[in-house]
């Protein structure tokens, strides 16, 4: 991972998404100046779990292609997914 320091451009471009990254900028640019740090912080943390999420589907989708199974522990729920669409299906929605 990146040891670069964290800075306001580099959350922006870590969230990797256009309407998150200007959510973020006008979050600090409104913020007071003694929140200045606590809003920075909020979201380093969401860049950081973005970033490593990111990672973690790159590993996922290599080991896939591998065939291997990926790590970790997966819950199947293909019952759950199923149930709900026959719920959505049976209230009339298209």
């Amino acid at each position: 991972m990146n040891s670069a320091p964290w800075t306001i451009e580099r959350i922006s471009d870590a969230l990797g998404n256009p309407t998150l990254a200007q959510r973020f900028l006008g979050e600090i640019n409104r913020a007071p100046a003694h929140q200045l740090l606590t809003v920075f912080a909020k979201w380093e943390r969401i860049a950081k779990n973005t970033l490593a999420a990111f990672e973690n589907s790159r590993e996922i989708v290599a080991a896939v292609q591998r065939g291997e199974e990926p790590s970790g522990e997966w819950i199947d729920g293909t019952d759950r997914l199923q149930q709900a669409a026959e719920r959505i299906a049976s209230q009339g929605a298209a």
